[in-house]
């Protein structure tokens, strides 16, 4: 008996066709859990953007409502970072000290209890991470002072001077134990020497660099990271 070519060529390939096809299917499989999980990771970056957005504009707008009609008057100014930066040197310190002005003493006085009264209100005290008091000042020293020197310099009187504010707002204004003892936990004094200057068109400000700022660092960063996290769990 003969057998023809084209019928010998036709029983090779049915089973390769009959691969072909399962290797499609497999690979359309993958494609579609590859685009099921872009659409999970896609669903969880816009989580994380909105609990970090509704957060930091929430407080922003909260902190702005209650201070707007003040700091101009305070030589003060906040922005969308959460920082308020009060920047009247001749306000705050004298110069080359860490002993705070009168005025400043009162602008204190005023301002932080109404500043602790919404950090530490039901509504964020869960995720307020750091509350920190920054001292910034302008690299200069006195004269024939080196530039590395003054920078060792400034970063000592930016420490004493964020010490002393921070001293002055937790024994000279009233708070119950309970808050006291948050503050306590989430307050940090920190001088920066003049390692982030105020520039006006790619110079230093001077006036400007001297300056106090109450920054807020809310665990909106860990959360976001709590959320990918759980997106990544088997």
């Amino acid at each position: 008996m003969i057998f023809s070519s084209k019928t010998s060529e036709d029983s090779n390939w049915g089973p390769i066709a009959d691969l072909m096809s399962g290797l499609m299917v497999v690979f359309l499989f993958i494609a579609v859990v590859y685009m099921l999980n872009v659409k999970e990771e896609k669903d969880r970056i816009e989580e994380i953007a909105i609990t970090y957005n509704r957060l930091q504009t929430e407080l922003y707008n909260d902190l702005l409502s209650e201070f707007e009609d003040d700091l101009g008057r305070w030589g003060a100014e906040i922005d969308e970072q959460l920082s308020i930066r009060f920047q009247e040197p001749d306000i705050l310190f004298g110069v080359g000290s860490s002993n705070i002005r009168p005025r400043f003493r009162e602008i204190l006085n005023d301002f932080f209890p109404r500043y602790i009264n919404i950090l530490y209100s039901e509504k964020y005290v869960g995720d307020i991470e750091e509350i920190r008091i920054e001292g910034h000042t302008s690299s200069e020293w006195q004269h024939q002072t080196s530039e590395v020197q003054a920078y060792f310099n400034n970063m000592e009187l930016s420490q004493n001077r964020t010490r002393a504010v921070l001293e002055h707002v937790l024994t000279n204004i009233e708070f119950s134990q309970n808050k006291k003892n948050w503050i306590k936990s989430m307050t940090t004094a920190n001088g920066l020497s003049s390692s982030r200057p105020i520039l006006k068109k790619d110079e230093e400000d001077k006036s400007l660099s001297r300056r106090v700022e109450f920054r807020v660092r809310t665990n909106a960063e860990a959360q976001m990271i709590k959320i990918l996290s759980a997106g990544r769990q088997p």
